[in-house]
C-alpha cells in the first residue's frame, strides 16, 4: 500500500489549501483514513478521520469547522480542505489508513504518506 499526498505550500494567515493523498495496492474503501499533522517540536497530533464510506467523520477540536475531510473512493483519493488557517496550523501533515474502517481519533494508522509540508504565515 502506497500513500502519495500533496497540495501543501506556504500560505497566508485566513487563507485555505487543499490536501489531496492518492492511495494504491488495495481496494481503498477498506481503508479507513486520516490526516494528521506534527509540528516542529511537538507530538503527531489527529487532525480528521473518515470512515471508508465516508458516512462517519471525526475532528480535532483545534480544526473543527475550518477544516473538512472527505474522500473520493473512485479516485482512491483522501482530502483535507482547510480554511481560516492559522500560524498554529503550520506542520507537516500525514495522511495515513487506518487499522479500522471507521477510525476515531484514538484509532492506530499502520499505512503512511511522507508528508506533505504546511506554513502558514502570519
Amino acid at each position: 500500500v502506497q500513500l502519495v499526498e500533496s497540495g501543501g505550500g506556504l500560505v497566508q494567515a485566513g487563507g485555505s489549501l487543499r490536501l489531496s493523498c492518492v492511495v494504491s495496492g488495495r481496494t481503498f474503501s477498506t481503508f479507513g483514513m486520516g490526516w494528521l499533522r506534527q509540528a516542529p517540536g511537538k507530538e503527531r497530533e489527529f487532525v480528521a478521520a473518515i470512515s471508508g464510506s465516508g458516512g462517519s467523520i471525526y475532528y480535532a477540536d483545534a480544526v473543527k469547522d475550518r477544516f473538512t475531510i472527505s474522500r473520493d473512493n473512485a479516485k482512491r483519493t483522501v482530502y483535507l480542505q482547510m480554511n481560516s488557517l492559522k500560524p498554529e496550523d503550520t506542520a507537516v501533515y500525514y495522511c495515513a489508513a487506518a487499522r479500522s474502517l471507521y477510525p476515531t481519533p484514538q484509532s492506530e494508522y499502520h499505512y503512511w504518506g511522507q508528508g506533505t509540508q504546511v506554513t502558514v504565515s502570519s
